[in-house]
């Protein structure tokens, strides 16, 4: 993930900390000997640092192999629970999921990347479980452009300096001008589209989510290219998103 924050102002301890939990994530549980490879650190070290995450419950050791404790998943289910844009967008996520038949997504903005908050599929057989809580680059993905298509031009400038613009597909928008005008005529038509530009073979159609002035989030419909082919369908689709945003909007000015 990309970030400029000053190198000079970071714990190394926690550094390594983090590296740790990352690793453990990446590999699927991995043993002091492994770990100590993979970090290019002290096993003594990495062995103190498991020691102490396994005591407060943030890793677990099964047999010699340790792993990611459950407690990630009560600070997970906390800081979702905290988003009032979660509870508002639930039920319509899954009414948009049951009528379509394709994967719902709700992604909010932190950090200058796309968080996938929430999710729900219909009976396309996309898996939302290994992407909830996971990141995007905004520009590659429907809802992260309808998102940087209602932002100021200053923080989106901000956003591209810190993170750039990856490519992710050769569809993916990787020129700053050409984004540009793809956010002109995602705010002249009131909606985004991914077209393989994030994974290949996967397109997409994304709306803001706007409460109060400000861009809360977005919700984005996606599913395999050869659903989303014809113009028609993609209008459609847009059209039940807007709707869906509406409503959402409605639920997060009363909450």
């Amino acid at each position: 993930m990309g970030n400029n924050a000053n190198e000079t102002n970071l714990v190394k301890s926690d550094e390594t900390l983090f590296a740790i939990i990352e690793q453990l994530r990446e590999s699927d549980g991995a043993g002091v000997t492994e770990l100590a490879k993979q970090l290019d650190m002290a096993k003594s070290s990495i062995h103190k640092h498991l020691h102490t995450m396994v005591k407060h419950g943030y890793v677990v050791k099964r047999n010699d192999t340790y792993h990611i404790g459950l407690q990630f998943l009560n600070f997970g289910e906390y800081v979702r629970d905290s988003y009032d844009i979660y509870h508002a967008s639930k039920s319509k996520i899954h009414e948009l999921a049951e009528r379509t038949g394709e994967m719902v997504w709700l992604i909010i903005p932190e950090n200058g990347l796309g968080w996938f908050l929430y999710g729900e599929k219909g009976d396309s057989g996309i898996s939302e479980e290994s992407i909830v809580g996971s990141w995007t680059y905004l520009h590659n993905n429907s809802g992260g452009k309808a998102i940087l298509a209602n932002l100021p031009s200053e923080q989106i400038d901000n956003i591209i300096d810190q993170h750039g613009l990856p490519t992710k597909t050769e569809n993916t928008i990787t020129d700053l001008n050409t984004l540009r005008t793809e956010l002109e005529n995602i705010r002249e038509r009131g909606y985004a589209v991914n077209q393989g530009e994030d994974i290949a073979g996967i397109h997409a159609v994304g709306v803001p989510l706007i409460s109060d002035g400000e861009i809360q989030g977005a919700l984005s419909i996606a599913g395999a290219a050869h659903r989303f082919k014809r113009d028609q369908r993609e209008q459609k689709l847009a059209e039940y998103l807007i709707t869906a945003a509406d409503d959402i909007e409605v639920n997060l000015a009363y909450q």
